[in-house]
């Protein structure tokens, strides 16, 4: 099966440069770097929960911080107008689940308010990047769905 495969075949360095350039513009995206700097703070803050409260939240959480960097990966290869603003829905709901778990555990006392206001601070953060982000979305290269959201 591999024997077809011919070592002197045509790839060169261009190719691979156009292969990786797509994943350079998600992963070196600014909204990109500050998502997966949530997710380290996340990780962290559900790290040191104990038991009972890692097994109610932490699964939340991690969720809620991993969403937020998949589907801005997911919504960078997309033209559509209308599915890029569903994943933006989505991103932005995670975000504000996460911000509002941090108030949760405050009233539970289970981390010093600092370090939950760092993982605040990082959402903010992420807010401002994702309202310029969504800027750049062409709203002409909207194609209805038939659910009639985003279409106008």
């Amino acid at each position: 099966m591999w024997d077809d495969f011919d070592e002197n075949s045509e790839w060169d360095d261009e190719d691979e440069e156009n292969f990786n350039n797509p994943q350079d513009r998600i992963y070196k995206h600014p909204l990109m770097i500050k998502a997966r700097d949530i997710i380290a703070l996340t990780h962290a803050l559900v790290g040191s929960l104990d038991e009972a409260r890692k097994e109610l939240y932490g699964g939340l959480m991690m969720e809620d911080a991993t969403m937020m960097s998949s589907k801005f990966a997911g919504t960078e290869g997309l033209e559509d107008y209308v599915a890029k603003m569903e994943n933006a829905t989505i991103m932005k709901v995670h975000a504000k689940s996460l911000r509002a778990m941090t108030y949760q555990l405050a009233v539970e006392s289970t981390h010093a308010e600092e370090h939950l206001q760092l993982l605040r601070d990082a959402i903010e953060e992420y807010r401002k990047l994702f309202v310029e982000w969504i800027k750049g979305f062409d709203a002409n290269e909207k194609y209805d769905d038939g659910w009639g959201i985003f279409t106008d």
